[in-house]
């Protein structure tokens, strides 16, 4: 369930959220916004999306490209409890805090964003910053047009000096980017990711139908076949030169679960992904 639900609003928009959940929820939870991110005060450690690995672990943050995703992972929760506090990005929102010019330190998009979806932990900064986000909801008489772009212009510029996540970087960039992409530049860049067919569809503005058409135009096959292909050579690969385990592998190179895998691989090479590993060291 819901325990806590609360929200400062700017222009009808979202732009803070501070939640509160016990899983299993009864109800869908909605966080609109182009991108969120998203601050765990407190959590169980549960899984809140396994082909990533993120956790709810207290202290951590998670970026995603779309609050939706972030929304979904929550109510998809089977159980365990979790405090957190959202900043959402929404473009114009972002375009009226940087009055149209672009934020110190960004640079354009040379490829685009592959990974939609990042947990770190916190930095101590980051976590003065929702420290402040807190207090914020204490005292909502006290808010200001000019305190809120001010406080989302500060989260902004702090992402985008992070130093230990290319992806984070990748994702606040994409906010201003003004670049566009040709159809196999965004398709090669998450071949490799959990992404599904409609949601890649999406990606390239183009409705189902037309995108497998599109596609097979472009790579000579379906979609689904090429890209499970093309995740299970490097599944192969992995096998033979690391000694993660098979799960990992499969959830790096973009299969939503070791079953999912399992089979596929069978399928491709006729032995499951441990038969395989043993019999390539044994020769």
């Amino acid at each position: 369930m819901i325990k806590h639900h609360d929200q400062i609003l700017l222009d009808k928009q979202p732009i803070f959220t501070k939640l509160s959940v016990q899983n299993p929820l009864n109800e869908s939870l909605s966080l609109p916004s182009d991108a969120c991110y998203l601050y765990i005060e407190e959590g169980e450690g549960q899984a809140l999306f396994k082909p990533a690995n993120i956790v709810a672990d207290a202290g951590t943050v998670i970026l995603s490209t779309c609050g939706l995703t972030v929304g979904s992972m929550i109510s998809a929760q089977s159980a365990g409890a979790m405090d957190s506090i959202i900043v959402h990005f929404n473009n114009d929102l972002l375009q009226w805090a940087f009055e149209g010019d672009k934020p110190a330190l960004w640079e354009e998009l040379q490829t685009p964003v592959n990974q939609y979806l990042v947990q770190n932990a916190a930095s101590q900064l980051v976590k003065f910053y929702f420290e402040s986000i807190a207090q914020l909801f204490l005292n909502k008489a006290a808010l200001t047009k000019s305190l809120l772009k001010l406080k989302l212009r500060e989260i902004v510029l702090l992402l985008l000096q992070t130093d230990n996540s290319e992806a984070v970087r990748q994702i606040i960039k994409s906010l201003f980017s003004e670049r566009t992409f040709t159809f196999k530049e965004i398709v090669d860049a998450h071949i490799f990711t959990p992404i599904t067919i409609e949601s890649l569809a999406q990606l390239t503005h183009y409705s189902l139908t037309t995108f497998k058409r599109k596609f097979k135009e472009t790579y000579g096959t379906p979609p689904g076949k090429y890209l499970i292909d093309k995740r299970l050579e490097k599944v192969a690969e992995s096998l033979r030169i690391t000694d993660e385990s098979v799960s990992q592998i499969g959830y790096e190179w973009g299969f939503d679960s070791p079953e999912h895998l399992s089979r596929a691989f069978k399928k491709k090479f006729g032995v499951s992904p441990s038969s395989y590993r043993v019999d390539f060291s044994v020769k």
